[in-house]
């Protein structure tokens, strides 16, 4: 790494790609005119902020705040309800370019991979000229920007690949790690949240390597055994250096925020058989099965519970899921509206389950009427058919 020194030169070499603000990004380089502006996906001033520019950014505008406060924070800003249709897209031109630099991918996110290197300098001289080439090759395909950290493990990688956003490259050579520490705030430790942040600070720990002037002993008293071991690690720079490219999904869901707060069962229900539409179409194109039904509430609070189930048997079936969830949510009192709900399943596992004595009568044949929905729906578009449950939402356009 930078580049080949003494008994270093055979550490693992990990990169990590950050695509730049990727949904605004693509949204500026398919429209042009937005190029430079304050772009914010989230239209709806009920949900959150999935996405803003660099230009939204400078107002305060963040992912994950709600748009009603982005609205507050950025009146100017141009809203808008996102395409993640688009992004997928987008997102598999990426990394399959970045596969080319590297057999050893591991994709976390849309807009984000691990890259094992280690070695490949070789082939292009060293890994910053890697990473420059993965850059230029990314922007020349997609228009797009991304930001690359390279370091002896994952986690330092992570952090690296924020330093010089946008459009930057951070190389972190093992002999600099011991110095990197001792100015990395610990706030910025991936696990390391807000609460554990300010008991950190209250201790006097405001940079990584400061965790060091406790034993281990003294963090497993107060935080646990398995936290202590964490922040231990990161603070000798340890971490993760092994990929897991094509890691199976854990779980697949669906939820969606209300225009309005609501406890109308009749509703939620609606809502929850188009979620578990989605997750059932998800499992079967996928061709996964799931044990586990999660049902997600959030009240009006901003309170958020959630409910599961285990189910005897692996699953796929739409009907399935569907009234897993539904028996969650009667199992509820429900003592003020919910501003959002979804539902997931998890437990995966792969290939055709073999139907038993004790499967429901007519299984085998909801399962293949979901499959002809989900061919029609794929062919001819999501409205094209739907279930009678569901046409509240066609009819008024909810």
């Amino acid at each position: 790494m930078a580049e080949r020194s003494g008994h270093h030169e055979h550490a693992p070499v990990i990169l990590h790609l950050d695509m730049d603000a990727f949904f605004a990004s693509v949204e500026e380089v398919d429209n042009p005119s937005l190029k430079g502006k304050p772009v914010i996906i989230g239209a709806s001033d009920r949900g959150v902020v999935s996405a803003a520019s660099y230009a939204a950014r400078k107002f305060g505008v963040h992912s994950a705040m709600p748009v009603a406060r982005a609205r507050k924070l950025c009146p100017q800003g141009i809203f808008l309800p996102g395409r993640h249709k688009r992004y997928g897209e987008i997102s598999r031109l990426v990394m399959r370019e970045v596969a080319n630099f590297s057999p050893l991918v591991e994709q976390t996110s849309v807009d984000e991979a691990y890259v094992d290197i280690t070695g490949m300098g070789l082939l292009h001289q060293s890994p910053r000229v890697l990473a420059m080439r993965m850059k230029e090759r990314i922007h020349e395909v997609t228009g797009l920007t991304c930001s690359i950290g390279i370091a002896p493990n994952k986690f330092l990688a992570k952090i690296c690949s924020d330093i010089n956003k946008p459009d930057g490259i951070y190389i972190l050579p093992p002999q600099d790690i011991p110095a990197f520490l001792t100015t990395l705030p610990v706030g910025r430790i991936p696990g390391v949240g807000k609460r554990l942040e300010a008991e950190l600070n209250s201790l006097g720990v405001r940079h990584t390597s400061d965790i060091l002037r406790f034993t281990e002993a003294f963090w497993a008293g107060r935080l646990g055994e398995k936290a202590a071991q964490f922040l231990y690690a990161r603070a000798k720079g340890e971490g993760n250096a092994v990929l897991r490219p094509h890691a199976a999904p854990k779980s697949s869901g669906a939820e969606n925020t209300f225009r309005a707060d609501t406890n109308d069962r009749e509703e939620l229900k609606r809502w929850l058989m188009r979620q578990s539409e989605r997750v059932g179409r998800d499992l079967r194109k996928e061709g996964y099965f799931g044990r586990t039904v999660t049902l997600k509430m959030k009240f009006k609070d901003f309170r958020t519970i959630t409910r599961s189930r285990t189910l005897a048997r692996p699953v796929q079936c739409t009907d399935d899921i569907f009234r897993a969830a539904e028996e969650l949510l009667d199992a509820e009192s429900l003592p003020m509206p919910l501003r959002l709900i979804g539902v997931s399943v998890s437990g995966f596992s792969r290939g055709e389950r073999q139907l038993g004595l004790w499967d429901e009568p007519g299984e085998e044949e909801m399962l293949r009427l979901d499959k002809a929905l989900d061919a029609i729906k794929e062919k001819f578009g999501g409205t094209a058919v739907f279930r009678g449950r569901t046409f509240d939402f066609w009819r008024t356009g909810k």
